[in-house]
């Protein structure tokens, strides 16, 4: 049962290195993602300082779910929030959502 386990893991390994990188493109992507408009980031120039530092993005979201509603439409949990509703505006799609959060979370 374990080698099976570690076995399907290893199988998506490449599946999430990809999403990780997609996702760091589209966060850095001034068209898309634009992270680095308001947060600061490993890796990232011109970082803003008007939004949290991108660390220990596991930590502060916990439940994936939470962060991609963060991400999708901030406006719900802080109707007052200056971050963009990155999906509900059709800026990100789901899928593009989904790989800035596997990015988020690697960080």
């Amino acid at each position: 049962m374990l080698s099976a386990c570690v076995f399907i893991s290893l199988l998506f390994q490449p599946l999430l290195a990809g999403d990780i990188e997609e996702g760091k493109k589209l966060g850095f992507d001034r068209k898309k993602g634009n992270c680095l408009a308001c947060h600061a980031v490993d890796g990232g120039s011109l970082a803003g300082t008007t939004g949290p530092m991108l660390i220990a993005m596991k930590a502060r979201f916990p439940d994936r779910d939470t962060l991609i509603a963060q991400i999708s439409d901030p406006r719900k949990n802080n109707p007052q929030t200056i971050m963009p509703p990155f999906g509900s505006h059709d800026i990100l799609s789901e899928g593009e959502i989904n790989k800035i959060v596997t990015w988020l979370y690697s960080l």
